[in-house]
């Protein structure tokens, strides 16, 4: 099943690794920033027919899109399938547990569908280690959604850093770096420490450290750093925000366990 797309083969390493994050990416989304339709989708009740539902399962797909959807109907299926019967798990466990458990089968499941590829085009011992290498630079789906993604960094205290600033100062921090027009070196604000720091920083939804000149945004309640982009947060919009809180903290507080 690969989203109604004509069937995709990468048979390099670099295509392999580019399949793997754009599936990567499709169920991070899932599992964070559409977390709220990635539920309701996965109700374990009824279907709109009265019929009772059957095994789901989450698809990524390498155009970074995701589905909830039923397993492939061939046998033996393409490619490798996802985990079964996700939905079934729902209601029986606190959401935070459930969702971690789904990115734990996800993780799996991307790496499978990886090494099926490196299986099926004769990829040698060197290829895998680099493909592997490749892989493990990136936060796993389940550190992702559990806020452990973020990157340490030697003889610098991230958290303090944050406790001691306020939400305006810490939403704008990537503008406040990089103003339009002015190099980086003339930024007096800017120390070597504060730019190693930002660039090792993973985003909270897509796991990524890149676009350190963009903006970024704090939740206030896990302390999870975000592209403003991938959270749908302006520097105008969060001007106004006095207490941010992330697509994962929000639900928790709105929908009971």
């Amino acid at each position: 099943m690969d989203g109604g797309s004509a069937p995709y083969n990468p048979k390099t390493v670099e295509e392999v690794f580019r399949d793997f994050k754009g599936r990567r990416a499709g169920m991070v989304k899932a599992l964070t920033t559409d977390v709220e339709d990635f539920y309701q989708q996965c109700d374990p009740g009824t279907s709109r027919h009265g019929r009772e539902k059957e095994n789901l399962c989450l698809y990524g797909f390498p155009n970074e899109h995701w589905e909830v959807n039923l397993p492939a109907e061939e046998v033996p299926p393409e490619l490798p399938e996802p985990v079964l019967g996700i939905n079934f798990a729902r209601d029986g466990m606190q959401e935070k547990d459930w969702l971690s458990l789904v990115a734990v089968h996800s993780d799996a499941w991307l790496l499978s569908v990886a090494f099926y590829f490196g299986a099926r085009f004769g990829f040698d011992k060197a290829d895998r280690k680099r493909l592997f290498g490749l892989i493990n630079e990136l936060p796993t789906i389940y550190e992702v959604v559990n806020g452990k993604s973020r990157v340490k960094t030697s003889g610098t205290n991230h958290s303090s850093k944050k406790s001691k600033s306020n939400s305006k100062v810490r939403t704008s921090e990537s503008q406040a770096k990089y103003p339009k027009g002015q190099p980086k070196e003339e930024d007096e604000g800017l120390d070597e420490e504060d730019e190693e720091e930002h660039g090792e920083t993973l985003c909270g939804a897509c796991g990524d450290n890149n676009g350190s000149d963009e903006f970024w945004i704090c939740c206030d309640i896990c302390e999870q750093w975000f592209h403003g982009k991938c959270v749908k947060i302006t520097p105008a919009r969060a001007e106004h925000i006095k207490q941010y809180k992330c697509p994962s903290c929000s639900n928790k507080r709105a929908r009971p366990s």
